[in-house]
């Protein structure tokens, strides 16, 4: 039986995908599949039948963070079942869900879902995206933090209209990770595609990409292969190192 443990103490590529028979496809290239339930044809069906090599990382995003899980209740509920699943690495899980965004019962449903992940000792990874901008760096910061606190991981993704706001989430990144903290950040979009490559120098833990270019779940992101390859040859000591 493979070992499906994760840990995020060095980068993990992971391999979005909302098809668990992508996985053969992946495993050249990738160190997890991010499993979308939310946009997945009978998600826990999948699971069960999962008989692959790379641990899995469990997202069902809600509508309202551009999701496919539009009923609260039923997407926490179903992301707390696939925790039975032991193939399941980690799970996925946004900071707004878990202090109070939504409603009562949904948030403390939530921080259940956390806690059973917790006692499987399942990774969480508090999530934070913002589709329309990236806030100043005071907020990021702020944002950031907020987001390593409330899960074993931190995922910032903030759109990036210019190569300020690419700079500002690396800056905030590298600042998270000497604090000892363990995050992941992406600018998404065009001006923050290069993040993608570029943030695991800065310490940023997780990076998504499909396998093929068209699979695409967030705007900006690179084909698994070629982010695998950014990542590997910008992490590769060269003679000019100081």
């Amino acid at each position: 039986m493979p070992d499906f443990a994760l840990s995020f103490d060095e980068f993990v590529l992971a391999a979005s995908t909302d098809t668990l028979t992508d996985e053969p496809a992946a495993r050249e290239h990738a160190d997890a599949v991010e499993f979308r339930l939310d946009l997945a044809d009978d998600p826990l069906e999948q699971l069960s039948a999962y008989d692959g090599e790379l641990p899995i990382i469990a997202t069902n995003r809600a509508a309202w963070e551009a999701g496919g899980a539009s009923d609260e209740t039923e997407r926490l509920h179903t992301l707390e079942t696939a925790l039975e699943d032991d193939a399941v690495a980690a799970i996925d899980l946004e900071c707004r869900a878990l202090d109070g965004g939504v409603a009562a019962a949904d948030t403390e449903t939530a921080q259940q879902v956390r806690t059973s992940a917790r006692e499987a000792g399942v990774a969480v990874i508090a999530s934070i995206h913002d589709f329309e901008a990236t806030p100043p760096r005071e907020e990021l910061t702020a944002l950031l933090d907020r987001a390593a606190d409330a899960g074993t991981v931190g995922k910032l993704a903030t759109t990036a209209h210019d190569r300020g706001d690419a700079l500002a989430l690396l800056s905030v990144t590298h600042e998270a990770t000497a604090a000892g903290k363990t995050v992941a950040t992406m600018g998404m979009g065009a001006a923050g595609q290069h993040t993608r490559a570029v943030a695991p120098i800065y310490g940023s833990a997780i990076g998504y990409a499909p396998v093929e270019a068209a699979e695409a779940t967030a705007p900006g992101q690179y084909p698994l292969a070629t982010l695998r390859e950014l990542v590997d040859g910008l992490a590769t000591p060269t003679n000019n190192d100081v």
